[in-house]
Order: C-alpha cells, then structure tokens, then sequence
C-alpha cells in the first residue's frame, strides 16, 4: 500500500436535487403548444399571446368581460335537472350533474340574467361549456326560453354567448331534443316583438346549440378559431370519405361563406357589442 495514495483524477460534486415547477404556473397552448405564465395568460384574457389561441372562459367569467361591474342581477338562480329517464351508465346521471356542480360551482350549463353594457340594459344568457359540456337538457332549454319572453316583455336587446359542444344532452332523451324547438319558437315570437338578438359563438359551439338558438340570431359574432358546427369533421369526413377543406368549421371558414356576420377578438368584445347596441 503506498505511503502517499495518489488523488483520484475525479472531482465529486454534489448534485442539488432538481426543484419541480409547480403544475398550476404554466398552460400549454392548445394550438400552438406554447408554454404560457398563468398570470400572464390571465392578464390577456386567456388568449395565447403567441397565436392568439382564445382558450375557454367559464360563465361568470364571461359576465365580468361583458357587463358593467356590479350590474348582473341573475334569473332563476335555484333551478336544477331532475333525472326523467333515470339514465344509468359508467355513471349515473344525477353523479354527474353533482360532479359538474362541484367542479362549476355551479347549478346548470347556462346563466341567465339581466344587465347594463356601457349603462343600456340588456338580457343575456351564457352556456358553459365545463358543465356536461354546455349540453342543452330541460332547465338549460327552460332558462333561456325564460330569458327569450323576459327580453321580449321588456324589450331589452338579448344577447346568447354560447360555448356547448355537448348538444343536446343524451341523459335526457327526448326532453333534450324538445329544448332545440322550444327555443327556437320563444325567438321566433321574440323576432315578431321586433326584438334584437346578438347571438355569440365562442369554442367550441357544436351539435343541437347550433341546431337551434345559437343560429337564429339577428347578428352572429363569433371569436377567432372557434369551432363552430354540428357534427365534428372528423365524423363527417368518416361519412363521406373526403378530405374537407383547410380549416372547415372554422369562425375564419365560415365567415368567409356567410354563415356568421363577424369575427372579434375576447378584447375588443364588448366595445362591439357597445357600437351594435347603439345602433339599435
């Protein structure tokens, strides 16, 4: 064994053990898969700042962009699905709903109410689409049709912001698919009123929302890039067995063909509802 033991060519270093980022920081895009900082995302009104991706708002998120502060007075507040046809799955209906409930905070897919834009009072209505997917049940149909008479009997312009790629909602059979014609009737008789209707579509608005309501309106605005039909493209180009066009269904797509009046982007939202409002 040597006297003096030669040093080891090496050098030990110890390795800090690597700090995880915590998960609620960051938001992967969903179009471009950019990393964004929540607080920045939020700041820019959840849109992606690199390709102006417009991610989902919930209900009461979409109140405070488009109404004067403190001016929202809700309608039918306590109103809540029953289980008519006691639809059993994977889970039960009435799971679901309550899941939902929990995660929403709230009673329904939809909101309904009334409030002032830049001081003018209007009606509005607003599907979210984290609840069953904003699907169209029997108090989704019942709240907006309530809200459809109320802006008729006031005459208060009606504004639907609609966010459902849900349709109508299969856990309630066949008194789902009667909300699609019973809206569509409450504003037909809104249109006979002489009523104003600005219908907007936001991503994704699918199936029997935009089968019924979310079409009929006196002017349709839709957000950029939103998904905007009623049966997805892939199912489509399944049935047919045919490449659709770039961007099908797209808001881009379908201004370009006439089916919607406009496209505005989340910021400049409710300065356009302002101008159309004044028009009126």
């Amino acid at each position: 064994m040597p006297l003096f033991p030669r040093k080891p060519k090496y050098t030990i270093v110890k390795i800090a053990k690597k700090r995880e980022i915590p998960g609620d920081l960051w938001t992967r895009c969903e179009e471009c898969n950019e990393l964004i900082y929540n607080k920045k995302l939020e700041e820019n009104l959840r849109v992606c700042p690199k390709c102006n991706f417009h991610f989902t708002l919930g209900a009461h998120e979409r109140v405070n962009l488009l109404l004067d502060e403190g001016s929202f007075k809700e309608m039918d507040m306590a109103m809540e699905s029953l289980d008519p046809i006691t639809f059993e799955g994977p889970k039960t209906y009435k799971e679901k709903l309550e899941k939902d409930q929990d995660i929403t905070n709230l009673k329904e897919a939809v909101i309904t109410g009334e409030g002032r834009i830049n001081g003018k009072m209007i009606v509005l209505g607003v599907t979210d689409s984290r609840f069953i997917m904003g699907s169209m049940g029997s108090v989704v149909g019942e709240k907006l049709t309530r809200a459809i008479e109320h802006s008729a009997q006031t005459e208060y312009p009606l504004v639907i912001v609609s966010g459902s790629g849900g349709g109508a909602r299969m856990y309630e059979g066949m008194f789902s698919l009667m909300q699609m014609a019973k809206t569509a009737s409450a504003l037909s008789r809104h249109d006979k009123a002489g009523c104003l209707f600005i219908s907007i579509l936001t991503n994704p608005t699918m199936a029997g929302i935009m089968a019924s309501f979310a079409s009929l309106g006196d002017i349709i605005i839709a957000e950029p890039k939103a998904l905007i039909g009623f049966t997805g493209p892939r199912v489509i180009e399944q049935t047919i067995r045919q490449k659709l066009p770039p961007g099908f269904q797209k808001s881009e797509f379908l201004l370009s063909h006439g089916l919607i009046d406009m496209i505005t982007h989340r910021k400049n939202l409710k300065d356009t509802l302002i101008k159309i409002l004044s028009y009126f």
